[in-house]
């Protein structure tokens, strides 16, 4: 017997690996004779370059680069185990977890960061560059990406601006002539899961704004903001940035770097099957899981359990997926994607004592969800 594990994170308590690592114990314990595969996810947030290395054999490099507020941190990035095409993570280096809650302000932060990475692993010779797109502290459009490439962004006096979303309005004019030589000869995709624009009703601002400290009347200022942004780059650089689908993800970060790159946008899972080979994996293969922390309507839009599970189902293979907790009214949403889901939260254990003991608890579900399966009886009950 052959099984696949491959799941997502339990954001903000187990990585995928360790998802993966306590449903293979359980299910090994009862099934001690079975192959378990297992394969951690990442659809372009926090662990796609563990993902992605680990699968390919890959290599890991640091370098030091600015963090969303200015301060000199330790950045990791990738390259596939191919050695041409080098892999970064935004959420490392201009991401949320990265600065306390009380400083959270995408009115200030900044992507200069991802772009000083960027530079770096350009200037080391990398033709291709895979970005995922996730978990970002920014909304400043991919502004500070720019300047940190070499642009000069420039007030109505010829001075710099500022980083951070807020000082976008004060943009008069963009000079690219100082823009790193090696981006024009440079493949950049874009892992992500969201098909939003970079502003309007579903954009950067109205949509993920909030989630990162700006208040109601600071999410309408970035909104004009990233509109004014546009209108610049399309006068100076020469590019229509306004409709492109992805740019609303990561605080527009894909904006801005549209502007100069030879830019993709991909769905991050899809980007993660191809580098991890899944498709080929499930060959001859009895049971696949999956799983995530949540399971609610934002799962249907191109997360990693989808993604794992239409595979599955090409293949006529049955999907099991484990998550921390799923809103119970959608649960007919995923009838055509899941043979079974199974949560760790219940009547008996609330959200915060599942977050809390979540490695535990995954493995002793998985082990009692094992032994239905070895008795035939799992997709009954």
């Amino acid at each position: 017997m052959k099984i696949i594990i491959a799941p997502d994170s339990f954001k903000g308590s187990l990585t995928s690996f360790q998802v993966a690592n306590a449903i293979g114990k359980g299910f090994l314990k009862v099934l001690p004779k079975t192959e378990i595969v297992k394969i951690p996810m990442s659809d372009g947030g926090e662990g796609t370059i563990k993902c992605l290395i680990e699968a390919t054999e890959g290599k890991y490099f640091k370098e030091y680069i600015s963090n969303p507020l200015g301060k000199r941190i330790e950045a990791e990035y990738g390259v596939l185990g191919e050695g041409k095409t080098a892999i970064i993570e935004m959420a490392s280096v201009s991401g949320i977890m990265l600065i306390p809650k009380e400083k959270q302000n995408p009115l200030y932060t900044t992507t200069f960061g991802t772009g000083e990475l960027i530079r770096k692993v350009l200037q080391r010779g990398y033709k291709k560059i895979i970005l995922g797109l996730g978990g970002s502290a920014t909304t400043d459009g991919g502004a500070g990406a720019l300047q940190a490439l070499g642009a000069k962004l420039l007030d109505s006096k010829g001075k710099n601006i500022n980083p951070g979303g807020l000082y976008l309005k004060k943009l008069d004019k963009i000079d690219i002539s100082g823009i790193d030589k090696n981006v024009k000869n440079t493949e950049l995709i874009l892992m992500c899961d969201v098909n939003n624009a970079l502003f309007g009703p579903k954009g950067a601002a109205r949509v993920y704004s909030s989630q990162k400290g700006a208040s109601l009347s600071e999410v309408e200022l970035l909104e004009r903001n990233l509109s004014h942004f546009v209108k610049i780059i399309k006068k100076d650089i020469g590019k229509d940035i306004s409709n492109i689908p992805g740019t609303g993800a990561a605080g527009g970060l894909g904006a801005g770097l549209s502007s100069i790159f030879n830019t993709e946008f991909k769905s991050g899972i899809e980007v993660a099957i191809e580098i991890t080979e899944l498709s080929q994996l499930m060959e001859n293969t009895n049971l696949v899981i999956t799983g995530e922390g949540e399971l609610n309507f934002q799962t249907l839009y191109g997360k990693v359990p989808i993604g794992v599970a239409k595979l599955a189902k090409k293949k006529d293979i049955p999907v099991i997926v484990f998550v921390g907790n799923f809103e119970k009214y959608t649960e007919k949403l995923y009838t055509n994607y899941f043979d079974k889901i199974i949560s760790l939260t219940s009547s008996k254990i609330a959200k915060e004592e599942a977050m809390e003991n979540a490695y535990s608890l995954l493995a002793t579900r998985a082990g009692e969800v094992a032994k239905l399966y070895k008795e035939g009886v799992l997709f009954e009950t």
